[in-house]
């Protein structure tokens, strides 16, 4: 037990060295977005009227993409469209209003609009960026209504979305899926059961895709971002969080992407170091995540306390 304890301590100490800044060994390996990747694409994006989304739109156009954004709140699109800046922005960029929870029907229709916007030229990037998540509470306090609701948006419209489009794509030999999933979709998530258990599904999903049609010109990047810093959660956040800047989170998925990296974890520590744990030493990696479980719980209901600090392996909630 000695032993393994300090062959655990060891390990630690390595990632916390060696994880850099951001995000995973291979996507720090990258430096720089591939400009020619971008430049005269068609990108396609989803929940693109704040947030994330909004930050993608505006650092895509910079690199000369031809963008259609895409939310349930037209006005807000309209706001964004008008920041944007680039080869082909802010008059070639198309709005698409689109609610993911609306039907398959409705959605193909938002598909057939999409590909048409473009003379001669389909969608070469779907953007999966709109996400649903109710506020945190234990597992077993879950809705049924929030249960529908968040995978709904999550799973069954993105994936209805993807498989309405994959066609176009196959039929072009061409395509690229980039998904903004979560890293709790790759580590339990002690108060978030839900919304961990859609983005699971999201990566299962996409990564039986990528297996599937890679050999005919389709490509997956999954990305999994931890704790980030967005205009959305502001008010919320608890002080002691360290949270990744929205616009590096941006870049880093379009670094991720333009590189063709299928998997792409970005977020501070100790969230890095857990990510690892639980991907090559499982049995470690859960049993701190079930140290942790009750109190993240607690601290995540609360919100007096954050959900990413160490202390909680300690039974100690970091107060705000």
């Amino acid at each position: 037990m000695v032993v393994a304890l300090l062959f655990l301590g060891l390990i630690v100490l390595f990632l916390f060295r060696f994880a850099t800044a951001y995000g995973d060994f291979t996507l720090m390996s990258k430096k720089h977005p591939k400009r020619q990747e971008i430049e005269d694409k068609v990108v396609w994006i989803t929940g693109a009227s704040r947030g994330i989304g909004e930050i993608l739109a505006n650092q895509l156009a910079s690199l000369g993409a031809k963008l259609i954004i895409s939310a349930r709140n037209e006005a807000e699109l309209e706001q964004v469209r008008t920041q944007l800046k680039g080869k082909h922005a802010p008059g070639e960029v198309k709005i698409l209003p689109l609610d993911l929870a609306s039907g398959e029907e409705s959605l193909r229709k938002a598909v057939e609009k999409a590909e048409s916007f473009f003379p001669g030229s389909g969608v070469d990037y779907m953007i999966h960026n709109a996400a649903f998540e109710r506020p945190k509470s234990s597992a077993l306090d879950v809705t049924e209504e929030g249960l529908k609701a968040t995978f709904d948006v999550n799973v069954l419209g993105t994936i209805t979305l993807t498989k309405l489009l994959a066609p176009f794509m196959l039929k072009r030999g061409r395509g690229h899926f980039v998904v903004m999933s979560s890293a709790a979709g790759k580590t339990p998530a002690p108060g978030q059961a839900v919304y961990s258990a859609s983005k699971f599904a999201l990566n299962g999903y996409f990564s039986s895709l990528r297996s599937e049609l890679s050999q005919q010109g389709i490509r997956v990047t999954v990305v999994c971002p931890g704790p980030i810093a967005t205009s959305n959660n502001a008010g919320s956040r608890v002080p002691s969080e360290k949270r990744v800047p929205a616009e590096k989170c941006a870049e880093l998925t379009i670094i991720a992407a333009t590189h063709g990296l299928k998997e792409a974890w970005i977020s501070y520590q100790p969230v890095l170091t857990v990510m690892y744990l639980v991907q090559y030493m499982p049995t470690v990696g859960h049993w701190v995540m079930d140290k942790v479980g009750k109190n993240r719980v607690e601290a995540a209901v609360s919100e007096k306390g954050s959900t990413y600090s160490m202390s909680l392996l300690f039974g100690k909630k970091k107060a705000s």
